[in-house]
């Protein structure tokens, strides 16, 4: 069974909004047109053994709100990454620090139902 540790409760929540926030940002990313700037579509030469043809539409880039709520995500992403990495909790492990980091990324996991 993997060790636990006594992750503080405001690093706990700072992990999960992470997670939280990175996930509404994947899903918004979703919805935006595949390139930011208004860029040409393409379509790629057949490949060899393949009937698959590479191809885009035309992208007409994003609007001034889409990429203003995509760096409204980044930020917060950038904040909440910033609070998780340097939370003082960590200093309290010494060698242990690699192995508690990746099970905070697992705190919130719920355990499999038998």
């Amino acid at each position: 069974m993997p060790k636990t540790y006594p992750f503080p409760q405001d690093l706990l929540d700072a992990q999960a909004s992470l997670d939280e926030t990175r996930a509404a940002c994947e899903l918004y990313a979703l919805t935006l047109p595949w390139s930011a700037e208004p860029m040409p579509g393409w379509e790629a030469n057949k490949q060899l053994h393949s009937n698959y043809i590479s191809e885009k539409p035309d992208s007409p880039g994003y609007t001034d709100e889409q990429a203003a709520e995509v760096a409204r995500f980044r930020a917060r992403i950038l904040e909440l990454s910033t609070i998780v990495f340097s939370h003082p909790f960590w200093a309290t492990l010494g060698d242990d620090v690699v192995k508690a980091r990746s099970a905070l990324l697992h705190a919130h996991d719920q355990p499999a139902e038998v």
